[in-house]
């Protein structure tokens, strides 16, 4: 079950307190810089935790004059249509509201998921896949800069990660090992944790006992949350 750090007090809470009950995600993000732009991607990856454990979700966006703009900048980065925040208050029927903002950003009453500073560096990369990469390789409540060498290794990683995908996809299909869907489930389980499971997904690369069919299914299994499009080149000339 996702449990998050609620802003407010510090204090982890449950992302979806009701079974199967409706969770409003709400993100607040006035402008269309690169700490909104992570405030919405921290919102879609609490979207895509909560879809994948089969809780239903009101997705919102809440903007300011900028928000055309940002939402360009969001599609390209594979982030998924947030709804316009219409002005509601509880009772309509969700279990639990969650408000994803930043550090210093205003939102009402409830749960809410703080998202640290990132500010840019150089021109963002010709493949939003890397900026995405580069964006979810550090904990939301840790500051970023997207420096030349981290959108270099976020290059080399992603680069890496999507030709070894297309060549395990051509052995025999193996599931996801039960230990490491426990691993993945826990460290996006624990307040999104994306750092996590990209350290797990790197020792699944590496793990020489496992066959590589195996690795195919969980690194597609893990794209669910992360949206690095990594079964891109499937079919793809070696």
């Amino acid at each position: 079950m996702l449990r998050i750090i609620d802003a407010r007090t510090r204090e982890p809470v449950d992302a979806a307190p009701a079974r199967r009950g409706l969770t409003r995600v709400e993100v607040h993000a006035p402008g269309s810089d690169t700490t909104n732009l992570r405030v919405l991607l921290v919102g879609d990856l609490l979207v895509r935790t909560l879809e994948l454990g089969g809780t239903p979700v009101w997705a919102l966006l809440t903007g300011g004059h900028r928000q055309a703009e940002l939402r360009a900048d969001a599609a390209t980065l594979g982030i998924r249509p947030f709804e316009d925040s219409p002005d509601v208050g509880a009772g309509l029927g969700e279990s639990q509201v969650v408000h994803v903002t930043t550090e210093d950003g205003a939102a009402p009453d409830g749960v809410r998921i703080a998202v640290a500073p990132a500010e840019p560096g150089p021109p963002h990369p010709l493949d939003p896949a890397v900026l995405r990469l580069a964006l979810i390789s550090r904990h939301h409540r840790t500051p970023l800069r997207l420096e030349a060498a981290a959108l270099d290794d976020a290059h080399a990683t992603l680069a890496r990660w999507r030709g070894a995908v297309a060549r395990w996809a051509r052995q025999p299909s193996r599931p996801v090992p039960d230990d490491v869907r426990d691993r993945l489930r826990a460290a996006w389980d624990d307040d999104l944790d994306v750092p996590r499971v990209l350290d797990v997904l790197r020792q699944v690369e590496t793990e020489p006992v496992l066959a590589d069919g195996a690795r195919f299914e969980t690194y597609a299994y893990a794209d669910r949350i992360l949206g690095l499009d990594l079964t891109r080149d499937l079919g793809a000339p070696s």
